[in-house]
């Protein structure tokens, strides 16, 4: 049956307001003549009483739960004004109820949070028990009473220098009661980032699960670790693929070779896809080394050595040659899922501003500018030169525009490098990540960004556009996410070929409460883009906090719809997801195999799911890729997927025998993951002992 989750009641305490539509004593009274029916169903409803719901709902619903009727809902909000008397809520809080009570209150003081009476605090910096490096500061100080909290509770977060209580918890029976200072603030992050986290800690556990996000990963920050403990932790924090820094393996190197040998493979075996991340005209640090004569050039005819990367001019023939033929070593030396093809295009985000961070200006592509129309362009930087741009505006602006001609040449160029390797490697999927340009247009001029010439390409190559927004807007917040996705609904039909990637790193902006995105602020960051796109991407896998990988699947999960029904489960998801279930079940009537034994994964649609009968004698555990269909025959397991990449299936066993698309195969495997080919296919997993054949070298390969 469905796990069942604990019902938390989320109260605002503060002044009364006279357009109540009940009074708390009646209200409290429909409650509690509901629990019957909230204790057997499974909960993933929040609801919010009252018509001010303050950011109780960006709070609840960033952590996957739905907005729902106050019968079926886990979480119930009951914002300032309400006041329910304590008897009754410290009786739900012993049936499992985690209880919520916000500043001062009766509800508060009999719950054994008090107000001491002491001269108030004035609270700007705040120290969460659990990251108490981590600087947590308010945008403007708030004067709060001192309170006292119950012996027995855990504090979870305190000003940081008079170190009085600001969050703080218990559990009491099967319930728990969690108790905030003051409220959460107009977004729902700027004072308590780990609201989330504290919640969990007194028993709330996630109601989704999502297995789409994708992760930079970078060999630098993770040269000595136990590689499979990362991939498991990488899993269960929703990760399916890991672009990893290639630039760190371009040359051979025994000792390399063997650490990304190792990475790949323990990812394989929790089913995790590993792309190659190559960032030109940064090719790596030996190229460079080697090359000098093919170093990219800045205004000043400096060597374009920007912050970590070292830029070559990637439209010298010999130079762009010798890079190919890496590339191609690399991606057939390893075995590479896919390969990323990141930021290909220019410095920088001062643009012609900055003469000595302003790339290209190397021999060829001055030589290529000055053929076509007439003048140098170093001329533009030439303060002696009748060009020098502040009085040759239309020069200027001839080569910013042939200069975002040129990115656009420079990306076709290399994805169809990356196509043609994937000729001899089918399952490589190809994906080019590119800053926007819709929401901060100056990225055109800045960094010869244009998404309008490069959108195009969608029709002419397969592969999926990664869109990275601008350090310019990360202050902006999550709501930005809906608002980039409905410019670029209107720039290509191909909206299923689009992600957005989410920079968790410190912003140079001052933004509040903390310098990098995390805890509510990050998962309404990851929830807001995963409703908005199909696939999510965070930079990178080192900067994600061990606090919060535990809720990112949740996060992401786009689930819009749960409920009972006739005693049956209907959802629906934009996207695939996992369900938190126990034993075998029915999905749209049909005994399902795709289960984890505490998660069920399903398609994305509309399902309706309920307790079954029927296991099957090979479970899928989950899948690397997109499901769409499955069933448990006689003496098989059967589903079909869809997957740019090749698709990673966990199975609780090893299969004795394999069809795909009807034909027998012999099952590649990676531990007990199954590896299938890329693309749509139909499957067939049965346990009778596998006849001998020869497999075709495509299957022998992999691919």
């Amino acid at each position: 049956m469905a796990r069942v989750h604990s019902t938390i009641f989320v109260l605002d305490f503060g002044m009364h307001s006279p357009d109540r539509r009940c009074g708390p004593f009646a209200l409290a009274a429909a409650l509690l003549c509901c629990s019957a029916y909230l204790s057997a169903a499974p909960r993933f409803q929040y609801h919010v009483l009252g018509e001010e719901p303050g950011s109780w709902p960006e709070i609840l619903s960033s952590i996957g739960l739905l907005d729902g009727p106050t019968a079926s809902a886990a979480v119930i909000v009951a914002p300032r004004g309400i006041d329910l008397p304590a008897a009754e809520w410290l009786e739900r809080v012993s049936r499992g109820t985690i209880l919520v009570v916000e500043g001062d209150s009766p509800l508060a003081n009999t719950l054994g949070f008090k107000a001491t009476g002491q001269p108030r605090t004035p609270v700007q910096s705040v120290e969460d028990l659990r990251a108490p490096q981590l600087r947590i500061v308010w945008e403007k100080s708030v004067d709060l009473p001192t309170f006292q909290v119950p012996r027995d509770a855990k504090v979870f977060a305190r000003e940081r220098y008079q170190r009085t209580p600001l969050l703080a918890g218990y559990r009491k029976g099967a319930g728990a009661v969690l108790w905030i200072a003051t409220s959460p603030g107009a977004q729902g992050y700027e004072r308590f980032p780990y609201i989330a986290q504290a919640l969990a800690d007194l028993g709330l556990e996630p109601p989704f699960h999502s297995a789409r996000l994708w992760a930079f990963f970078d060999s630098a920050y993770r040269s000595r670790v136990d590689l499979d403990f990362f991939a498991a932790r990488w899993r269960a924090s929703g990760i399916s693929a890991l672009h990893v820094a290639a630039w760190h393996f371009w040359e051979r190197d025994p000792q390399n070779d063997e650490y990304l040998k190792k990475l790949i493979d323990a990812c394989h075996r929790h089913a995790i896809l590993v792309y190659a991340w190559v960032e030109f005209p940064h090719v790596s640090e030996a190229f460079w080394n080697a090359y000098p004569q093919w170093r990219e050039k800045t205004a000043l005819l400096q060597d374009a050595q920007l912050d970590w990367r070292k830029l070559i001019n990637l439209a010298n023939p010999e130079a762009a040659a010798a890079a190919s033929a890496g590339l191609r070593d690399l991606m057939t030396h390893f075995d590479w899922d896919g390969l990323n093809l990141a930021e290909m295009y220019f410095e920088s985000l001062e643009g012609h501003d900055n003469p000595a961070r302003f790339t290209p200006m190397n021999r060829d592509i001055r030589a290529e500018f000055n053929n076509s129309n007439g003048f140098d362009p170093m001329e533009l930087f030439d303060i002696q030169s009748p060009k020098y741009w502040p009085g040759n505006t239309p020069g200027l602006m001839q080569f910013l525009d042939y200069r975002r001609e040129l990115a656009r040449r420079m990306q076709d160029r290399w994805i169809g490098e990356a196509e043609a390797i994937r000729k001899t490697k089918p399952h490589l999927d190809i994906a080019l990540t590119h800053i926007d340009d819709r929401f901060d247009s100056s990225v055109r001029d800045k960094l010869g960004a244009d998404t309008s010439r490069v959108l195009p390409l969608l029709k002419e190559h397969d592969f999926t556009f990664l869109i990275e927004d601008p350090a310019t807007i990360w202050n902006l917040g999550p709501k930005r996410y809906p608002q980039i996705a409905a410019r670029y609904a209107m720039e290509t039909p191909a909206q299923e070929k689009l992600a957005i990637d989410i920079n968790i790193v410190e912003r140079y902006q001052d933004v509040y409460p903390t310098k990098q995105q995390t805890g509510t602020e990050l998962f309404q960051l990851v929830h807001k883009a995963a409703a908005s796109f199909p696939r999510v991407a965070l930079y990178f896998e080192n900067s994600i906090a061990r606090t919060d990988q535990e809720w990112l699947p949740s996060a992401a999960a786009a689930v819009e719809r749960a409920e009972q029904v006739n005693g049956k489960l209907v959802v629906h998801a934009k996207r695939g997801i996992g369900l938190p279930w126990q034993g075998p079940l029915l999905v749209d009537g049909v005994p399902w195999p795709i289960s984890s034994g505490t998660v069920a994964w399903l398609p994305a649609g509309t399902h309706v799911i309920e307790a079954g009968t029927e296991a099957p004698r090979i479970r899928v555990l989950g899948i690397n890729g997109e499901i769409t269909s499955a069933r448990i025959a006689a003496d098989a397991t059967e589903f079909a997927y869809y997957s740019s990449a090749r698709a990673l299936v966990m199975l609780d066993g090893t299969p004795g025998r394999l069809e795909i698309d009807g034909m027998e195969t012999v099952p590649l495997m990676a531990g007990k993951v199954l590896i299938l080919p890329r693309g749509r296919h139909l499957v067939r997993i049965g346990n009778v002992t596998m006849s001998s054949f020869t497999p075709s070298p495509s299957i022998q390969s992999g691919r």
